[in-house]
């Protein structure tokens, strides 16, 4: 029966990647956010890559809205999963607003991985709203242990939520344009963390990137 396949692969990517908010409660705590901020981050915002940025941010010293500027460029993607989605997924009206709150890495990934669609239209519900719930009760969990358990860096959480990150980019980089815009926008934000303020490199490396896309796409046109 493949929906009951398309069902144990989604709760099992929901549960392995809501794990991981634990991790961001911890570091939001730790960054100066109190409980209740760090849950409304993880309730509203809903994008981890966003939400780590701006903590990053704010533990580096940098200003709330820089942070919250790095945080919109790197949740922009959701924007273009959010078309590609669309006439799968075929929601109007209240529906698409509602479910517009979990479209993710993974709930996208889950979904255009189905060949069938109403196996697509179940992997995004089950992936996203999965993901949703265990977030967020473990972002509530990390904050409240993130006093007790002292600076997360010591036990490595900041390391291994990036290092899942780039385990789950790097194999989607298949062809040399694609590793050349990744390795170009990282050198930039690298080369900048020393001589600008928290957060720009993060911009700025992204914006590098997204220029050197459009200008090897041209080249692959032309």
């Amino acid at each position: 029966m493949p929906g009951r396949s398309v069902r144990a692969d989604s709760l099992g990517v929901g549960v392995a990647t809501g794990a991981y908010g634990v991790s961001f409660g911890a570091l939001a705590t730790t960054s100066g956010l109190d409980v209740w901020q760090a849950c409304a981050l993880s309730l509203l915002v809903f994008t981890g890559a966003s939400q780590f940025a701006f903590v990053g941010v704010i533990a580096a010293g940098g200003a709330p809205l820089t942070g919250a500027a790095t945080a919109m460029l790197l949740g922009s993607r959701n924007l273009f999963y959010g078309i590609g989605l669309a006439p799968v997924l075929r929601l109007r009206g209240w529906r698409r607003a509602v479910q517009a709150q979990v479209v993710i890495d993974e709930s996208t990934a889950m979904a255009l991985g189905q060949p069938d669609p109403a196996d697509a239209r179940l992997a995004f519900r089950l992936t996203g709203w999965s993901v949703f719930v265990l977030w967020n009760l473990m972002t509530l969990v990390g904050a409240l242990a993130g006093t007790a358990i002292g600076d997360p860096r010591t036990f490595g959480l900041d390391a291994a939520v990036g290092g899942a990150f780039l385990a789950l980019l790097w194999p989607r980089l298949t062809a040399l344009p694609q590793r050349v815009v990744a390795v170009v926008g990282a050198a930039v934000a690298t080369g900048l963390v020393p001589l600008t303020a928290a957060g720009l490199p993060i911009i700025l490396g992204g914006t590098a990137a997204v220029l050197v896309g459009l200008f090897l796409r041209r080249e692959e046109r032309g």
